[in-house]
Parts: structure tokens; sequence; C-alpha cells
């Protein structure tokens, strides 16, 4: 169910299923996958793969050059999972060096105007609300929640379940399953309780990350003994998690806007009723 008006070149692979609507353009070396719906006017340009089942809505753009200086109009790619969901005027750009992919996981949410630039990794299940901007190279583990404005500076990570408010910025790593002040910059809340839950993490296993969080921020331990702190005293699971990507940030990680020793000037909200 290919629109009149679109423009879909030979050389692209479209699966069952799959309708194109009016004005949209799709150029060669491009793979849709089985029951996706691509919307009018959007632009899925060279080397870009959907999985099957996605839906993308009007004006997006997937798969154009980075807007890197040093690009040479290599090879490159952009590979986007099964099942997302791209609003509209969402912008998805390939690799900047060759043969080096921009991969969006399975169920991602991207909504209006959220921007994921070259070499950006997003796993599953991650939540982009609108206008979001993902500088290049930077690494969104599952299940992350970004709130609309946030912006993450090229090469910086965000853990798993972790959660950005709105309008916050970030230019060093954000730990697992915590979350930043909206409308700040570099400053970590408290955590993510919330998306803890829906993901499934009981009780217990949320008074052990809770644990990892206040070795890590009320008291006072510098990094490298927190990260030892937490291996010597906490099981292994999510509070090791946040261990090995504390150790492994080579850029840094947020730190609290209020530093005090005890762990309730920290903890706030819904953390402190666990």
């Amino acid at each position: 169910m290919i629109h009149p008006t679109a423009v879909v070149h030979a050389g692209a692979r479209l699966g069952s299923g799959v309708t194109v609507g009016p004005f949209t353009c799709i150029e060669e070396d491009v793979t849709i996958g089985d029951d996706c719906r691509i919307g009018s006017h959007v632009a899925i340009m060279r080397y870009t793969t959907l999985g099957a089942g996605c839906a993308v809505h009007p004006n997006a753009v997937l798969g154009d050059l980075p807007q890197d200086l040093a690009f040479g109009n290599v090879p490159s790619e952009v590979r986007i999972g099964a099942g997302c969901t791209i609003r509209e005027g969402v912008t998805v750009q390939r690799g900047t060096k060759e043969g080096t992919v921009t991969s969006i996981g399975d169920q991602c949410f991207l909504m209006a105007y959220a921007h994921c630039a070259h070499n950006v990794t997003l796993g599953k299940r991650v939540i982009l609300v609108n206008n979001v901007m993902l500088a290049g190279y930077v690494e969104v583990g599952d299940g992350v929640f970004i709130g609309g404005g946030a912006g993450v500076h090229q090469f910086c990570r965000v853990g798993r379940l972790a959660m950005l408010g709105g309008n916050s910025s970030v230019s060093v790593d954000v730990p697992p399953f915590m979350t930043t002040h909206s409308g700040e910059y570099n400053d970590i809340a408290a955590l993510n309780v919330v998306g803890m839950r829906r993901a499934g993490l009981g009780g217990e296993a949320r008074k052990i990350i809770k644990r990892a969080f206040v070795l890590l921020y009320g008291t006072g331990l510098n990094r490298h003994e927190a990260v030892q702190r937490i291996r010597e005293t906490l099981p292994a699971g999510a509070a090791h998690e946040i261990a090995d990507f504390v150790e492994t940030s080579k850029r840094g990680i947020c730190r609290p806007k209020r530093m005090g020793a005890p762990g309730a000037t920290i903890l706030g909200g819904d953390v402190e009723r666990e």
C-alpha cells in the first residue's frame, strides 16, 4: 500500500503489510520490516533499517547524513528495532565513521522533534519526550525516560532505568536507576522508584539499590571508595551494576545538588517510604 505520490527507490526492500503515506521518500539500500506504517512527508535515507511493526509519523527524517564537519561521506547506518514509534519531526542520523551505526532498540518511543545524533545507541523501551537532544555517541540503557527538552552531551552514558527531568542537561554520566532535577545541570535528584516498580523490581531489590545510592552519594566517600564499599557490602545484581557503571565512567558522574552527609538530605519523596 504505497501512496501514488510517494517516491520509493527500486533498491529499497519493503516487507509485507507495509504502508507508505503521501509525499514520502524512501531511498535505495533501505530495509523496512513487515507491518510498518510510514506516514506522509517522511524521509528514510540510504542505509537505514526498520524492524517490524514500527510506526513513523509525518516529517520524520531517518538516516540522513550526520551533522559532523569531519564526516567524509562514507557508508554508515541507522538501525531501528521492532515495534518503535517515531513521532512527528524526529531526526535520527547515521554513524559518522565508516561502518558505524546509530542504533535504536526495540519498542522505543521517540516523541515529536526528538533528535538522535550520529552513533547514538538506545536500549530497549527508551522514551524520549518532545524536543530531547542526544548528541553524538550518547549511550542510553534499557527503560530510560528522558523528559521534554532535556539535552545530553556527546559521549555521555545514561544507565538503565534512569530518568532525566524535563529541560535538564547533563555533560557527565547518569548512573542506573537515578533521576536528574528538572531544569538543572548535572544534578542527581533521587532514585527512579516509579520506573523501578514499573520494570518489576521488588521492594528488597529497591532497598539494596537505595543502600548503593547512599554509599555513593551520602557518606562522603570518593568514587573509588564508594564502588569498593558497594561491592564489599551489597549482593551482586543491581547494586553491582551501579558500581560497574561508575567505575567505567570516563566523563565522571552526576552529583547531588545538596551534599549533606545523611542520606535523608539526598533522598526524598517515594524513596524514603521504601
